[in-house]
């Protein structure tokens, strides 16, 4: 099955050999987004409720490269570096997810960069509907 890279233009250089995402039989999977400017800095530093509402726009716009929508999204992976941050990381998270709910997991964790406070990865089921 070929697979296709999706790099939405606008986004910094990913950090390591990765794409913003990839689509694979109508599947799209998209990369640990973290709160980054187009110029590779921090997005929205020592801010949870910016930063993950960085995090979501980059999900949604690497989504929409693939012509999904954010209700194409299936299951999130969400980590976050300190859990005092999780009911502002939910409250921003329900204005991207209003109607049905997909699946995930939180998990507290370490993130690649100590400024950074969230990081979402996702899996939407483009055109399944």
């Amino acid at each position: 099955m070929p697979m296709t890279p999706i790099n939405p233009p606008g986004f910094a250089k990913p950090m390591a050999p990765y794409s913003s995402g990839t689509m694979a039989d109508g599947i799209v999977y998209v990369s640990g987004m973290l709160a980054v400017n187009e110029d590779g800095s921090t997005a929205c530093v020592g801010d949870v409720t910016g930063q993950t509402r960085h995090v979501l726009e980059s999900v949604r716009r690497t989504i929409e490269a693939a012509a999904g929508t954010m209700a194409d999204v299936t299951f999130n992976h969400v980590f976050v570096s300190d859990l005092a941050n999780y009911a502002a990381v939910n409250a921003v998270y329900a204005e991207y997810f209003p109607g049905d709910k997909p699946a995930r997991f939180c998990i507290r964790c370490d993130l690649v960069k100590p400024e950074f406070l969230v990081e979402i990865a996702s899996v939407a089921h483009v055109g399944s509907r």
